[in-house]
């Protein structure tokens, strides 16, 4: 069976409700489609009323009722406030896979009153609330999502039409009280997350939510060598000079093994200054491998720059003291040392292993938000690749 491209749009309600994590769990485990782009959207009015007018079809499984409350919906909840003027966040998600727009509309499900045992992401973070008369009292669809494969297109290819001025890192779309400073910071969900189709990338931003902070950026991507020496290059040095005694001990206890004699407190240390160097980099080069997908030698000259076969989510949360309420769920970069309730003793393995990277500073949030680039729109090179330029 060919390839599908789907989108679910997560509302502004549900992002509001910190209901992210469910959903994209969902999504993940339950569709077999891979997550091959997300981009936040700050959506304008010309861009709601073009995908609000699409929502009416005759080829929708949902009754025509259904499909104008939708319309009215998308026309309330995703335009700029008519107060204020300010933007509404939605994140668009987009899932490719065999038979991807019927497999997700699945897990999505449709909008029925008298449906309520969860079964659905709109089961059970949906509503469709009615009085004694049957009269609308109240109404919340969480995602949007196409019903038919024209349809899928159709809005594909204007969601990415206005990926560029509506989409990115977004800014003015969070209200803060006088006196209060936002901060930005970045996450990353890494490739050990990926390797089969898990519910911990969701997990992690189910974790993530009880900051309080709000997502303004999400991207998929997979890091390039160049890259990943970028990103992990001030930690080089630290490796190559921390990691002196433990080379050390190892290279002892390895030689007294195969010697049958004690290795003196002066001598290791001869070996650690010996070795911890070069100990350092190997090490070095396993991370730009488990981030990119391979090490600096195994990079043909010319292909530094290429999109790695490895894949993670980067994710930029604002808010008031953003980047200590990240760090302080993310918990420490040992999993083994990590606090019950963190992420990395949850979700953590070993030192590089350790399910999430988080900024350590407003600075480095700022660099490394740079080099990964989180604006970069590779949610409308997904959509033209997959479909042609329009």
């Amino acid at each position: 069976m060919p390839q599908q491209l789907a989108y679910v749009i997560i509302t502004p309600y549900s992002l509001h409700k910190s209901r992210t994590g469910g959903i994209l769990t969902r999504l993940i485990t339950r569709t077999g489609c891979e997550l091959v782009a997300a981009r936040m959207f700050a959506p304008s009015a010309e861009l709601v009323k073009e995908y609000a007018r699409e929502t009416i079809s005759a080829d929708d499984p949902q009754d025509r009722n259904i499909q104008e409350l939708i319309y009215d919906y998308i026309l309330r909840n995703l335009a700029p406030d008519p107060k204020t003027g300010r933007r509404r966040r939605v994140m668009v998600l987009l899932f490719q896979g065999e038979d991807a727009v019927s497999k997700t509309r699945a897990v999505v499900g449709n909008v029925c009153p008298d449906r309520r045992v969860g079964e659905t992401i709109r089961d059970t973070y949906g509503d469709l609330i009615t009085d004694e008369h049957d009269q609308l009292r109240y109404f919340e669809p969480a995602v949007l999502a196409a019903p038919t494969l024209a349809e899928a297109e159709k809005k594909l290819k204007l969601w990415a039409h206005y990926a560029d001025t509506d989409g990115g890192v977004l800014k003015d779309v969070i209200v803060y009280q006088p006196g209060e400073k936002p901060q930005q910071t970045l996450v990353l969900i890494k490739p050990e997350n990926f390797r089969f189709a898990t519910g911990r990338p969701g997990n992690m931003i189910d974790f993530f939510s009880r900051t309080g902070l709000y997502i303004v950026g999400v991207k998929v991507h997979r890091m390039s060598v160049a890259q990943a020496l970028q990103f992990y290059g001030p930690v080089r040095e630290t490796l190559r000079t921390k990691l002196k005694d433990v080379v050390a001990a190892k290279a002892a206890a390895a030689l007294e093994k195969e010697f049958g004699f004690a290795i003196a407190r002066e001598q290791q240390e001869q070996l650690g200054a010996l070795l911890g160097p070069s100990f350092g980099d190997n090490q070095f080069d396993n991370i730009v491998r488990f981030m990119s997908g391979r090490s600096p030698a195994e990079c043909p000259p010319g292909e530094e720059e290429k999109p790695g076969s490895e894949k993670c989510i980067a994710l930029v949360y604002e808010g008031v003291g953003a980047v200590a309420k990240i760090r302080d769920v993310l918990g420490p970069t040992d999993p083994s040392k990590a606090p019950p309730g963190s992420i990395r003793r949850e979700f953590g393995q070993t030192i590089m292993v350790n399910a999430a990277h988080a900024s350590d500073s407003e600075e480095n949030a700022r660099r490394e938000m740079g080099i990964v680039n989180v604006a970069e729109n590779n949610f409308r090179q997904v959509v033209e690749q997959f479909y042609g330029k329009t």
